[in-house]
Formats: C-alpha cells, sequence, structure tokens
C-alpha cells in the first residue's frame, strides 16, 4: 500500500489551475483521488467535467458545495433548494458520493450562494440576526433534502466552521452540532466532515470524533493547517500541515481510532501558496502529508 493512496488533493488548494490542469498534475503526482469545487466544472460544463474526470481515471473523493439554507424568505429558500439539488446530481454525474455542505449564516450577512470562497461578497437577504431561528432553517431545508439525496445515492456532508464565520458562513460551529443535525436522518443521507482548521480548537473534538465514528457519520476527513497571524481575510490563514497550531498528530489518531479508513482531501485557502507553481504545492502537500499525516492513519 503507498503512503499516498488515501491522499486527495481538493482544487481549493491550486485555485488558480483548470480543471484539465488539476486533473493532470494529480494524476502526475501518483494520487489517484481529487476533491472538486463546483466551480471548476463549471468553467466547462457538468458533461465535459464528466468526460474528462473519467478519461484522468481519477476518484473524485467529494464536491464541493452544498448549503447556504438559512434564508428566510421564501424565494431564498426555494432558490437554495433548487442549487442543492442541483449539487447532488453534480455530485452524482461526477462519480462520488460525498456532496460538502456549508449550511450558511446569518440571512443578513451571508456570502451569496454561488460564490466562490476566496471572493464573492455578502448579500442581504431578509432573516436578521436571530441565530437561532437561522439554524432551524438549516434543519428544516436539511429534511426537505434529504429524501433526494437518498434517492441519487449522495449524501449531504455538514461541515461544522471555525466561529469566526458563524456570521457569514456556517451557524455550525462544532462537530458536535453537526452530528445533532445529521442525527434525525439516515447515515446513507446524512454525514460529517472532519476538517481540521475549523475544529482543531474544540474543547469536546476527541469525544465528537468518536462520537462521529460510532454513528457511521464520518463522511470526509480534511487537512491543513490554521496559520497565526490570521490574514486579513481571515478565510485565507489555512496552510501546509505544520506551518501553523494544529496537532496532526493526535486529531488523525483520534479520526482513526473512529474507525475512518477513507480519504484525506487537502484544501487550503492561502494567497501566497495559490500564485506558487502548482507542481512545487502538489509536492510540499505529500510531503507534509508524509510527515505529519500519513503516520497517525492507523
Amino acid at each position: 500500500m503507498s503512503t499516498f493512496d488515501r491522499l486527495s488533493i481538493n482544487t481549493a488548494t491550486i485555485k488558480k489551475a483548470s480543471l484539465a490542469q488539476a486533473l493532470e498534475l494529480t494524476v502526475a503526482a501518483g494520487l489517484s483521488h481529487i476533491g472538486l469545487w463546483r466551480d471548476k466544472v463549471a468553467e466547462v460544463g457538468l458533461e465535459t467535467a464528466v468526460e474528462m474526470v473519467r478519461a484522468s481515471g481519477l476518484q473524485v473523493s467529494s464536491l464541493c458545495r452544498g448549503g447556504f439554507l438559512t434564508a428566510a424568505d421564501g424565494h431564498g429558500q426555494a432558490a437554495a433548494l433548487a442549487d442543492n439539488k442541483a449539487a447532488i446530481l453534480e455530485a452524482k454525474a461526477l462519480g462520488t458520493t460525498e456532496i460538502v455542505v456549508v449550511v450558511g449564516g446569518l440571512p443578513d450577512f451571508s456570502v451569496s450562494p454561488g460564490a466562490v470562497d476566496g471572493g464573492g461578497n455578502a448579500t442581504t437577504v431578509v432573516g436578521g440576526k436571530d441565530i437561532v431561528a437561522a439554524r432551524q432553517r438549516v434543519a428544516d431545508r436539511l429534511a426537505e433534502l434529504v429524501p433526494f439525496a437518498l434517492e441519487h445515492g449522495v449524501r449531504l456532508v455538514l461541515e461544522a466552521l471555525h466561529p469566526m464565520y458563524a456570521a457569514d458562513r456556517a451557524v455550525l460551529s462544532t462537530l458536535g452540532q453537526a452530528l445533532d443535525l445529521a442525527a434525525p436522518h439516515p447515515v446513507e443521507a446524512v454525514g460529517v466532515v472532519v476538517d481540521t482548521f475549523h475544529v482543531w480548537w474544540d474543547p469536546a473534538l476527541q469525544e465528537q470524533i468518536a462520537r462521529a465514528g460510532a454513528e457511521g457519520r464520518i463522511a470526509s476527513y480534511q487537512v491543513c493547517d490554521f496559520n497565526l497571524p490570521i490574514a486579513t481575510d481571515a478565510l485565507l490563514s489555512r496552510g501546509f500541515m505544520g506551518d501553523g497550531v494544529v496537532d496532526f498528530a493526535s486529531i488523525c489518531t483520534w479520526v482513526a481510532e473512529a474507525g475512518y479508513d477513507g480519504v484525506v482531501e487537502v484544501e487550503i485557502f492561502n494567497a501566497d501558496i495559490w500564485n506558487l507553481p502548482f507542481a512545487e504545492v502538489i509536492d510540499t502537500v505529500k510531503a507534509r502529508y508524509a510527515e505529519l499525516v500519513e503516520p497517525h492513519l492507523g
């Protein structure tokens, strides 16, 4: 078994690469998995993207992203449901069972659902600052999406984001919250992703990872570091493993002990890294993964 059998490069890590470049570089690096963002698929069209992925021989580990379910007005809710159903169909066509869901922030401050991270502006919709109501609307919309997800064999993978993103991107801030939201639904329909950048700080993390494993909910494991000082745009504070504060030995061990033996995606938002040669980025990812992540995966 190769050191890199479980490693997946998420296209966000080489954001400026085209889909064709991302696929070619991932194959050249000897990897078998790639995580896709929907913007890369949209650039070429779904049908062409499916053909390109198939020709590459790579397996799509996940598609990012669905979500943004907090709108309080009927039009916004209908638009969110339509977009998420489209994302589910895209995931199925691309051959992945996992669609990552970023649930959305406060309605008055949420990023536009169509915006790609690293850009995009807040858009004001009806709903204000009531975070309790926003979380309830996430639960309501999720319940509406689950039958469609089950019908198409795609899992909605809830992502808890660091609390600094609660206003504009995700009113789910802990793995425990994500598991509570998933609990009413079949494990085939709703899972969770453990993303080291977002959850490393959580005092209950070990317990909640164990819970996620026991409940069969871990659908994805994403790794990157949490850099200091925090970037002017906090979204861009991710870094290569080893450059920041995350204790990968502990978290990787907890994920392995929870029974997760699936793909490990590296997803990095960092302007400096985006400006590096793509192959250099992938080489660094591989080296840091081999040193800091893979030895602790069991």
